[in-house]
């Protein structure tokens, strides 16, 4: 019998969808309307006042009057905001401040102003109701669903409430969910990620859990214990567990591993959310990317990945992007971030409508001999070598070995198994294969012998799960990065190697 929610769900599902629609077929006209918001709203701020905003009237005039910056040169405008300053980046004061752990700057306090607030919250909720609007699935929203995420404890800073992002989220779940969410209150309180993780195993045991929701590595962790717990896979304990929802990290490389510890194929969800902003969800099952959020306050430029470090690099808007070029991400936001460098690159998948894939980091690349190896490629080289084997991978990452023993240099690839191939060396062969076919310059440099092929070290099991437990970064949105242009990362946790 179907339940009243999950019937009702059905015609909002389609009211959003049509909504989608509509801005999803305008896209050049959505995205100069959002730019000739953004830039009229801020005008009067002080920023808008140094950079000349009154004379913006288009996206020329922008680029400029507006450089890019990153974090650090922004941050003298942000030290003004977090210390209570109205009208900086935006009009008035933000309502929170994401904080979030950079890889080079430290804490860095992400402004959320009440405007920019709601696309953090609809975004998701669209997400799910796009997949409800697609399959005709809705039987889920009468099951229990959990969020890992982390402690929605807020604190107080100059009058701005100060905290995680998603801890800043748990504060607006529509009371229509209230019931169905789990964990509890109490729980998404714990601090210490283990021992919330083994409150979240007790607490959800008994219930009928529909939807899992997180970042795949400590969904992961959740998982095992689950198994550890009851000796049985998760779709068993959870019969009715149907919807995976992640984003964060690709889910890929995690995929063959979630099947076994399921026991059997769940739909997923990928979202692409982060404290800048909720830029893009999965909108389609069999379609590959995430239909990009163009109408969510955020105007959009794109910067090929290989020109990003020249002098003067090209910024161009949506209408000229291609598909299957790795994009930098820049972005303007009702958040007050102008011409902001989140770090993300992506690739365009489809432009009817706009869809991206998340194919790396701009700064978490390999490229010690001019390679320029990025994150989708390691993860698509581990994946096809994987393919159709018994070979389960926990985590990875990849660094260069630029001064071996003996030798030509060589990509180290530290890598955690859950199933073991029978033969390293001959895994090896297949990622270095597979890299080579996908990057030509790193072909080069192996045909080249300026390069030998890539060689794994194995870290014992649990090795990266200790790691980032020793530099306190053990859940929440905390993440390894798939792979750097230095060894600081792999010289870290030298205890955990296998030789």
């Amino acid at each position: 019998m179907i339940s009243l929610k999950s019937a009702l769900a059905k015609p909002f599902a389609k009211r959003v969808y049509k909504n989608i629609q509509k801005w999803a077929n305008k896209p050049l006209e959505t995205q100069e309307k959002v730019f000739q918001e953004l830039i009229s709203e801020a005008t009067s701020t002080e920023f808008g006042k140094d950079h000349d905003f009154i004379s913006i009237n288009n996206h020329k005039d922008f680029i400029k009057r507006v450089p890019i910056r990153d974090y650090e040169a922004l941050k003298p405008y942000v030290e003004k905001v977090v210390a209570g300053e109205k009208n900086i980046l935006w009009k008035g004061k933000p309502v929170y401040f994401a904080k979030t752990s950079g890889t080079t700057s430290g804490s860095k306090y992400i402004p959320i102003t009440k405007e920019s607030m709601p696309s953090h919250v609809e975004a998701a909720r669209n997400a799910i109701l796009m997949y409800i609007n697609e399959t005709g699935n809705s039987k889920f929203v009468d099951g229990k669903m959990i969020f890992l995420q982390g402690s929605p404890i807020l604190k107080e800073q100059n009058g701005v409430q100060l905290g995680r992002l998603s801890g800043i989220v748990a504060h607006y779940v529509p009371k229509y969910l209230q019931k169905n969410r789990l964990p509890s209150w109490e729980t998404n309180c714990i601090e210490d990620w283990e021992t919330k993780v083994d409150a979240i195993v007790e607490e959800t045991l008994p219930e009928n859990m529909t939807i899992i929701s997180g970042i795949p590595s400590w969904v992961q962790m959740y998982f095992e214990k689950l198994q550890q717990k009851t000796g049985k896979k998760v779709g068993d304990v959870f019969k009715n567990f149907n919807l995976f929802i992640f984003g964060g990290v690709n889910y890929e490389p995690y995929r063959a591993k979630f099947e076994n510890l399921i026991g059997r194929k769940v739909d997923s969800i990928e979202l692409y959310p982060a404290s800048e902003g909720f830029f893009a969800f999965q909108d389609k099952q069999n379609e590959k990317g995430m239909l990009l959020q163009l109408n969510s306050g955020i105007f959009y430029e794109f910067i090929k990945a290989d020109e990003f470090f020249n002098k003067n690099p090209k910024r161009i808007t949506i209408k000229d992007v291609e598909i299957g070029v790795n994009y930098v991400m820049i972005i303007s936001t009702n958040a007050g971030l102008w011409a902001y460098n989140i770090g993300d690159t992506v690739e365009f998948t489809s432009t009817k409508p706009y869809r991206v894939i998340v194919s790396g980091r701009i700064k978490h690349f390999i490229s010690a001999f001019g390679e320029h190896v990025i994150g989708k490629e390691v993860e698509e080289a581990m994946k096809e070598a994987t393919l159709n084997t018994n070979v389960r991978v926990s985590e990875f990452t990849v660094a260069p070995q630029i001064n071996p023993k003996e030798g030509l240099p060589y990509h180290e690839w530290f890598v955690e198994f859950e199933n073991e191939p029978e033969n390293l060396s001959v895994l090896a062969k297949k990622i270095d294969e597979s890299l080579q076919k996908q990057n030509s310059y790193y072909f080069d440099l192996i045909k080249g012998h300026v390069l030998q092929p890539l060689k794994i070290t194995q870290v014992k099991k649990k090795g990266f799960e200790n790691y980032m437990k020793s530099i306190g970064k053990l859940g929440g949105q905390n993440k390894i990065p798939r792979l750097s242009n230095d060894r600081k990362i792999v010289e870290s946790f030298p205890q955990e190697k296998i030789s």
